[in-house]
């Protein structure tokens, strides 16, 4: 949400991080660890695959690389399909990321109309962008046409008293503790209709 580009604040948050690869797939450490999910030593996977102890043990160290055949033998033998062989397991939910910004410690960024403080900088490969804004803004021709940018977004506000103009609704007046949440891709401005500059926390989608 800026006086110019909201579009530049969701490039900032995307760009941080480096594109991460797929990694690739170890036949030979999936089989064993399908192997284990159930419990099995390797003479009785071979059993149920129907194949010899010392073959499933040269795949399971990538000593071998395994004909069709046997991948069939042992996807019938652990009770799945064989693409599901190469599909690696998805990775748990929870992953331990988090960070703190403490007030005043977020990156700045100013325009005409709002003065933008970003949080959780340090954390890459965001879906939100959370930031805090001070509007400056006191009316709508302050603005360069309507702000509108890709995702939904959560407003909450902080401090003060705001006005929320939107291009499909009529214009909402907003005191602290009052929150919004809209689709962005419609046409959006905030200003500011108290005394002092009103605080507003904004959240944006970025997936």
């Amino acid at each position: 949400m800026t006086g110019k580009d909201p579009k530049s604040l969701i490039e900032i948050a995307r760009s941080t991080g480096s594109e991460e690869m797929p990694e690739p797939l170890d036949l030979g450490a999936r089989v064993r660890e399908l192997r284990k999910a159930r419990d099995w030593t390797l003479e009785q996977a071979a059993g149920q695959a129907g194949l010899a102890r010392s073959t499933l043990s040269k795949i399971e160290n990538g000593q071998m690389s395994p004909t069709y055949e046997a991948l069939k033998k042992l996807a019938v033998g652990l009770e799945i399909s064989v693409p599901q062989l190469f599909t690696p397991p998805e990775k748990g939910q929870i992953n331990g990321r988090m960070v703190m910004t403490r007030s005043g410690e977020g990156n700045a960024q100013a325009t005409v109309t709002y003065e933008h403080e970003l949080l959780a900088e340090a954390l890459t490969k965001k879906t939100m962008l959370p930031y805090r804004a001070r509007v400056r803004a006191r009316t709508m021709d302050e603005f360069d046409g309507w702000v509108r940018h890709d995702g939904e977004e959560f407003l909450y506000v902080l401090t003060g008293v705001i006005r929320l103009y939107t291009e499909f609704y009529e214009p909402v007046e907003m005191r602290r503790g009052d929150s919004a949440y809209y689709d962005a891709t419609m046409g959006h401005n905030v200003v500011s209709t108290s005394d002092d500059d009103a605080l507003i926390l904004w959240v944006t989608s970025l997936a």
